[in-house]
């Protein structure tokens, strides 16, 4: 039966059935790459478009301008009956352009309602993270106090404390 085999030039039965094995698994392969590709690589470009768009007007709403104060505010706090000395660095943000110059215009202001507000906190208010954005709020709300009269709305979104130091 080999000689028969090797005459029609055909390959025995077991070789045939080894080769659509392998045949089968390679295309069960390449099906199930094309398939995760799709999945994972062939998303829905308009929805990623709209997101981008929306994401690029928020940051053009969001326009943040930072006032640095130009120095940093130094203060004593007393704790029993020891003196200490805290100084905070702070910077602005405020909405636009417009909003920066007026806030720059009213520097001495804002220093002096800033210290006003660091004085009266405690040395504990300082040491905890809660205590601090305590301090920032309250910070906030006592600057847009001054701006409103002074401007008649107010000016700054945000305060942020970019160095802190208590010793």
């Amino acid at each position: 039966m080999a000689e028969e085999n090797e005459a029609t030039g055909e390959a025995p039965a077991g070789k045939k059935k080894l080769i659509i094995i392998i045949v089968a698994a390679v295309l069960v392969l390449i099906i199930a790459g094309a398939a995760v590709f799709f999945l994972f690589f062939n998303g829905d470009s308009e929805s990623e478009d709209l997101a981008k768009d929306v994401a690029v007007e928020e940051v053009q709403k969001l326009e943040a301008n930072y006032v640095p104060m130009p120095r940093p505010l130094v203060f004593n706090i007393t704790e029993g009956s020891r003196n200490r000395t805290a100084q905070i660095k702070v910077q602005l943000i405020v909405d636009n352009k417009a909003d920066t110059t007026l806030v720059r215009k009213h520097i001495p202001l804002l220093e002096s309602t800033l210290v006003t507000v660091f004085g009266e906190a405690s040395v504990e208010q300082l040491r905890s993270p809660q205590g601090k954005n305590e301090l920032r709020m309250t910070a906030l709300k006592e600057l847009n106090k001054a701006t409103n009269l002074v401007e008649q709305r107010a000016l700054i979104h945000t305060v942020l404390f970019t160095g802190f130091v208590l010793q």
